[in-house]
């Protein structure tokens, strides 16, 4: 029995690279949409006894997802051993309780859709905000990788005055993660709120680090208004212009734009969403997760 990868649209690049690094195949998966908007979906590699692997981009869910699902079913359908998801991205953890009478709490809801269509699953630093783990929503055997040692071994190579720099006390223990990986120093910017309107926010011993290169680093860039009000209180701190790196490089709207407008001196991304900002890889990472869940296939991280 072996694996078969199948791409969704927009995951060709990630999932040929993952067969490629487990010496498996490449399916080929048409989807198709028709003029009225429903989706067409068509396995042209048999997968009949094997194991599939969808490797899907959900960063743009609404329309992504139905391809996924119908893909999903497909491969039960056509006599699949297990059938798991791939999606670096994990798209609708964001609404997680309900914040107002007659929400949809949809990352519980579209967990639901998953664990009925899928066997396991793998993503890259998913929005735990509220939540501790996967397994409070998601029941089928699923691991949260983290994207921090690659980033930090990323910065080591090719930042070698590093100074990490996080916006602000939620994004300490992120930043620090980074930064023992990366053997680099970090600081947290600090607010002091003397109003409701009148927030000071200020770079701690910033004289200390002005021969060093701030990296701002975060999980997911999605307007990047964080990012870019940080490079803001930097420059006002008399700081060198910023790298900026991001997990998943969302760019909603204008943000890629304004970002790069801002005074960064380079933007970097990893390959869990692609984009033109793609450096750093997370093929091995991903690789690795998968053997040991599928090796233990026991629960989920």
């Amino acid at each position: 029995m072996g694996f078969i990868y199948y791409a969704l649209p927009g995951a060709e690049t990630l999932a040929k690279d993952l067969a490629h690094r487990a010496q498996a195949k490449v399916g080929s998966l048409e989807v198709h949409q028709f003029p009225d908007g429903e989706i067409y979906v068509r396995a042209h590699t048999p997968c009949r006894d094997q194991r599939v692997v969808l490797v899907a981009d959900l960063a743009r869910p609404d329309r992504s997802a139905l391809p996924l699902l119908f893909a999903a079913d497909l491969m039960h359908d056509l006599g699949a051993e297990d059938v798991g998801l791939v999606a670096p991205y994990l798209a609708y953890m964001r609404q997680d309780k309900r914040f107002h009478e007659g929400e949809a709490i949809t990352s519980a809801s579209f967990a639901k859709l998953v664990n009925n269509a899928l066997d396991w699953m793998i993503t890259v630093d998913p929005h735990l905000h509220r939540r501790k783990s996967l397994s409070e929503i998601y029941s089928i055997p699923a691991s949260a990788l983290h994207a921090a040692p690659v980033i930090g071994d990323w910065i080591a190579h090719n930042v070698p005055d590093a100074l990490l720099v996080g916006p602000d006390g939620e994004s300490e223990q992120w930043v620090k993660a980074v930064a023992e990986v990366a053997d680099m120093p970090f600081i947290v910017l600090t607010k002091v709120r003397h109003g409701d309107r009148d927030v000071e926010v200020s770079v701690p011993h910033a004289d200390r680090w002005h021969d060093r290169t701030p990296v701002l680093v975060d999980d997911i860039i999605s307007t990047a208004r964080t990012m870019i009000e940080t490079i803001s209180h930097l420059k006002n701190a008399g700081m060198k212009p910023p790298v900026c790196i991001g997990v998943h490089a969302i760019f909603a709207g204008d943000g890629y734009e304004v970002l790069k407008n801002s005074g960064a001196s380079r933007i970097v991304t990893c390959n869990a969403v692609p984009h033109s900002t793609n450096a750093i890889d997370l093929t091995g990472l991903i690789a690795s997760g998968m053997q040991a869940l599928l090796s233990t296939k026991q629960g989920v991280s």
